[in-house]
């Protein structure tokens, strides 16, 4: 019986050892924040934002959600694999009275860290007049 519950352990440990040994999926953006400077009202400005999974498990997005329903994001359908790039699109459309804007875009994803905020920063200005 000791030697069944010691070799029950063992296969369980080494099991977990394994495990520990992989990567899970993750980011690394080029960058997390962008400043679009000054736009025009109504105009819509696009930014993307590139990464790279540097995890050895495919990452996945599951969801872009802009805390603005000016902002639209766009992202990569498909599972981007080890070492491979993806991208995420954000396009702005401001619309009303000019002012500054910042606008969160929250990832979610399969990654290690599963949510990811983005950063757009910003100035909409009134459109020039002739």
């Amino acid at each position: 019986m000791k030697k069944l519950l010691l070799l029950l352990v063992t296969v369980v440990g080494l099991g977990f050892a394994a495990n520990a040994q992989t990567k899970p999926a993750e980011f690394k953006f080029e960058s997390e924040s962008h400043d679009l400077g000054k736009i025009k009202l109504d105009a819509a400005v696009s930014y993307t934002f590139n990464f790279t999974n540097e995890g050895d498990a495919p990452l996945i997005i599951s969801k872009v959600e802009p805390t603005c329903g000016c902002t639209v994001g766009e992202y990569t359908q498909t599972p981007v694999k080890k070492g491979e790039k993806g991208f995420i699109k954000v396009t702005v459309k401001k619309s009303g009275a000019p002012a500054p804007f910042n606008v969160a875009i929250t990832v979610t994803s399969n990654a290690r860290t599963t949510t990811k905020v983005l950063y757009l920063k910003g100035e909409s200005v009134a459109a020039a007049s002739k």
